[in-house]
């Protein structure tokens, strides 16, 4: 038994929960989340290993046809998911599109015309929205039937409790938190920000949608009144 945890968050949406700490040292968790289309697909955010579990449980929901990374860091699996599922279209952003050890991307946000569509936005990800004032090339996905937002490192919810809830023993500074609605997580944005008026522009985008969850890669999921979570980590640029 590996420490993934399974868990399904909505309606069609499965979320895979596991350990990981930044350079090894501060824990913020891994999370991947998988989206049922009404198809019969599977829509992937890849971000944590392709274990036993994980993969059997992809495959119980269906036949993987997307597979996604949601910014310009989370791409270290990618190659896994791919080989497991050669026939799914590989999405990322555009910085990946020469990182050497990045499989073939099938498209790219911030390469591709912003109109392009990639087959999955009328079913699951209706809107994705390209951030590229923020430093990791991120991408926001909406997923309009359940109000949820998913993102990579676009927000952060820790101490990751859920990730780290099959580990005993919890590692040092596994309690820090770094919540939308601290002061610490808005200036970590800004630190982040290379774009200030795109972020502005972008970030009123996401608060404008109708969300009321938010799936984030670190950290706990926010369960409900994701949108003033939102508006709070991004109050600088909301003004």
């Amino acid at each position: 038994m590996t420490d993934t945890v399974i868990r399904q968050i909505a309606q069609d949406v499965w979320t895979f929960s596991r350990p990981f700490a930044r350079g090894g040292v501060f824990p913020i968790g891994g999370r991947s989340t998988a989206v049922r289309l009404r198809n019969g697909g599977v829509w992937v955010l890849a971000s944590t290993p392709l274990d036993t579990e994980t993969k059997t449980k992809l495959d119980e929901l269906g036949n993987v046809t997307y597979i996604a990374s949601g910014d310009a860091l989370h791409w270290l699996y990618l190659d896994d998911y791919k080989k497991a599922y050669p026939s799914a279209k590989l999405i990322g952003v555009e910085p990946l599109l020469t990182k050497k050890k990045c499989p073939k991307l099938d498209g790219a946000y911030g390469h591709d015309p912003p109109e392009t569509k990639y087959g999955y936005e009328d079913e699951v990800c209706a809107c994705a929205f390209y951030f590229p004032g923020f430093k990791n090339k991120d991408v926001a996905f909406h997923h309009i039937p359940t109000k949820t937002l998913i993102v990579a490192d676009l927000l952060f919810n820790l101490p990751p409790t859920e990730q780290y809830s099959k580990q005993e023993r919890k590692p040092f500074l596994f309690k820090f938190t770094l919540s939308p609605y601290q002061w610490l997580h808005r200036r970590a944005i800004r630190s982040a920000s290379v774009d200030v008026e795109a972020m502005k522009r972008d970030s009123r985008t996401v608060a404008a949608w109708d969300i009321d969850r938010i799936i984030p890669c670190h950290g706990d999921v926010i369960e409900s009144s994701g949108k003033q979570a939102w508006r709070a980590a991004y109050k600088a640029f909301l003004i």
